[in-house]
């Protein structure tokens, strides 16, 4: 590839710098969404494709080059100091999001154990965590161990205070967990044990554990979702503002798109619909934005032509669209990266003085937060 950006740490603040931060509202309005547990057809229907099927794992990247040890091998790597971790921690809207902390060094098996300590509500690393953010899981929860089978399954194993999490937190759970280790490269899906014993189901609620959970479980689902039983999930990246309104992050979510539409398009089509009712997200496109087509090149660079009369020139465009739309269609291209044509020009430039006209990869770390 001739040119690739890599787009990483813009700020202390944020990882990806967007100039323009509006209090408690987007750049073109905002909405909002609550997200509950989803309908029961939709629940059955997650648990289904997480079962028989993995999504794409990279779009957050791994913390190292090789994090992993290589499956039945036993072998440990290093992580070098000064690298950031992905975990997916609660914000103050009740929604999960990615955010790269700075761990302690260690090898693989240790950062993985690490990667969910973080995740444990006043755990060991709560001073690690950004402000108007937390751990879902139940304090002194303790991370025995974390292994990985030879199908790329991580078989976590937590002491008995797991399960005295609240009911309503249990898909939560299942989710921050989830997509925390799968976000890790070699890591397909994950299996949780109790106390030595297998969980077949979840305690409180009784979400069936019968698979390994994968990304195809979700995240973020909606409340009043369609219940679309022939359908694909994808998952769309939105925009939200931390409780004093200095920061902005990205906060992905799943939603249900018809079977055998086209994934990246299906998917962009989602971001540009909005988030739904309720709850802190923001739009990140305007109203006007339209797709004039998603082409996949010979070179796994992914083209995405876009339509909006409010930027004709496509100069000074918000970062914050353009890397909604470089996070989704990552997340939903296997990690591909993308290029941006803007009312047919091949020259699109952000507020972050990035061209996204060019092929941009997804960051390495999303939501790199100043604390």
């Amino acid at each position: 590839m001739k040119h690739m950006t890599k787009v990483r740490g813009l700020s202390a603040a944020c990882l990806l710098t967007v100039p323009i931060l509006l209090s408690g509202c987007g750049l073109f309005g905002s909405e909002s969404a609550a997200v509950d547990p989803p309908p029961e057809e939709i629940e059955a229907q997650m648990l289904e494709i997480s079962g028989n099927t993995t999504l794409d794992t990279g779009v957050f990247g791994p913390v190292a080059e090789d994090t992993g040890a290589a499956a039945g091998t036993g072998q440990q790597e290093a992580i070098a100091p000064g690298e950031r971790t992905t975990v997916y921690l609660q914000d103050s809207n009740g929604l999960l999001a990615p955010v790269a902390l700075k761990l302690p060094e260690g090898d693989s098996n240790t950062m993985l154990k690490d990667s969910l300590t973080a995740l444990v509500s006043k755990g060991a690393y709560a001073s690690t965590v950004p402000e108007g953010f937390s751990g879902i899981l139940p304090a002194g929860t303790e991370v025995q161990n974390v292994s990985i089978d030879k199908n790329k399954i991580a078989v976590v194993e937590f002491n008995s205070v797991f399960n005295e999490y609240k009911p309503a937190d249990e898909r939560t759970i299942l989710e921050a967990i989830t997509w925390t280790l799968t976000g890790q490269e070699g890591i397909e899906g994950v299996q949780l044990w109790v106390d030595g014993k297998k969980l077949t189901e979840m305690p409180l609620q009784g979400t069936p554990l019968d698979h390994p959970l994968s990304r195809s479980f979700g995240i973020n689902l909606p409340r009043n979702g369609p219940v679309l039983m022939n359908s694909t999930a994808v998952t769309v990246y939105f925009s939200a503002a931390t409780p004093d309104g200095t920061q902005q992050y990205y906060v992905p979510v799943t939603r249900f798109v018809p079977a055998g539409e086209d994934r990246v398009k299906a998917a962009l089509n989602e971001l540009i619909a909005g988030p739904e009712s309720a709850g802190g997200l923001e739009m990140v496109m305007t109203g006007g934005t339209a797709i004039d087509s998603v082409e996949a090149g010979q070179n796994g660079v992914v083209t995405v032509s876009l339509i909006d009369d409010m930027f004709e020139d496509a100069q000074n465009v918000p970062a914050e669209m353009l890397e909604s739309v470089v996070l989704t269609v990552a997340q939903n291209a296997d990690d591909a990266p993308v290029q941006i044509r803007l009312n047919g020009q091949e020259t699109v430039t952000g507020t972050d003085n990035v061209n996204y006209g060019q092929p941009v990869s997804a960051p390495e770390y999303v939501n790199a937060l100043a604390l």
